[in-house]
């Protein structure tokens, strides 16, 4: 986030609730306490507050956002595309879910990738110590 960034759920000074799942995600990400003060009071936090409370990942200068998506993104696409789906796949439909079911689920994603060119490609890239050249096959 900018560092002149504000965060709010702030439909209750409105007279509604958060919608689109905020009153179920937002205690999750942040704990239940903060959750009802942010929510009950329509408090707005500064772009600090939301790095402190785990809302955001990075915090950067104003104006400064694009710059780090893009390099994110860029460190995203020198990966795997196929292991990059699969982990996003894993992560998605096992976070919320008992321990021993996550590892299910990781594990049948796990096995979508063995197959795939790009795993070899992977793994004869670091024993010649070199950079990977993936297709997303």
């Amino acid at each position: 986030a900018g560092s002149n960034a504000t965060f709010g759920l702030t439909e209750t000074s409105l007279a509604i609730i958060p919608g689109a799942g905020g009153t179920v995600r937002l205690p999750r990400l942040i704990g239940a306490a903060r959750a009802k003060e942010m929510i009950y009071t329509a408090q707005k936090i500064d772009a600090s507050t939301a790095y402190e409370y785990g809302i955001v990942q990075h915090l950067v200068e104003a104006g400064g956002t694009e710059i780090k998506a893009t390099e994110i993104a860029q460190a995203i696409a020198r990966n795997g595309p196929l292991a990059v789906r699969a982990a996003k796949r894993s992560i998605q439909s096992g976070m919320d879910l008992k321990i021993s079911e996550g590892m299910e689920i990781e594990r049948k994603n796990y096995q979508t990738i063995i197959p795939t060119s790009d795993r070899l490609e992977g793994l004869a890239a670091f024993r010649e110590k070199r950079a990977p050249t993936f297709k997303g096959k």
